[in-house]
């Protein structure tokens, strides 16, 4: 069953982002047996452009992520659902892919499966872009990094960006 998440009325030609909201596409992204990771709309609503990145569920590892033709099989079922409920205008973009080794950290869940790792964070009250280590996720809502040896707490929705920082030495 598909969620009935990308209805609007009828002749519209712009997109609506209500429609295309995280918690829309996490729905919908979870009816195709994936996991969202992050959602990026950018452009005028005449050519909008929909970055997003998906995983398997649970997150994967190096070599048994997620794959191109995943990606398209998303791809083609968002597009499918939007353009049939005349979701979005004539011109758009829909680009889904994989979130890469340095992932983006959006969601509570993530926060919590990354405990101890490091992150790039740039947020709301922290000056520019800075590398902290998650210490804890005591609720949906908020994530205590360590910062320059100093634990802070932060609100979710003030991060602006993060994304997992790789220690490429121990890779080889």
């Amino acid at each position: 069953m598909s969620p009935g998440i990308f209805v609007y009325p009828p002749g519209r030609d712009v997109v609506t982002f209500d429609l295309l909201s995280p918690e829309a596409l996490r729905a919908a992204v979870a009816g195709l047996e994936y996991e969202l990771v992050d959602v990026r709309i950018s452009g005028p609503a005449s050519r909008c452009v929909v970055r997003i990145w998906i995983d398997v569920r649970g997150g994967g590892v190096p070599g048994a992520g997620v794959t191109t033709d995943d990606c398209a099989r998303v791809s083609r079922a968002l597009e499918a659902e939007l353009e049939s409920a005349g979701a979005v205008g004539p011109r758009y973009i829909i680009e889904v892919s994989s979130p890469g080794i340095e992932r983006p950290i959006r969601f509570a869940e993530h926060w919590r499966r990354y405990l101890g790792h490091e992150v790039r964070v740039k947020a709301r009250g922290i000056a520019g872009k800075v590398t902290a280590r998650i210490a804890g996720v005591p609720d949906e809502d908020h994530v205590d990094l360590v910062i320059n040896g100093i634990e802070q707490r932060l609100p979710l929705d003030a991060v602006r960006e993060a994304t997992l920082v790789v220690d490429w030495s121990a890779i080889g």
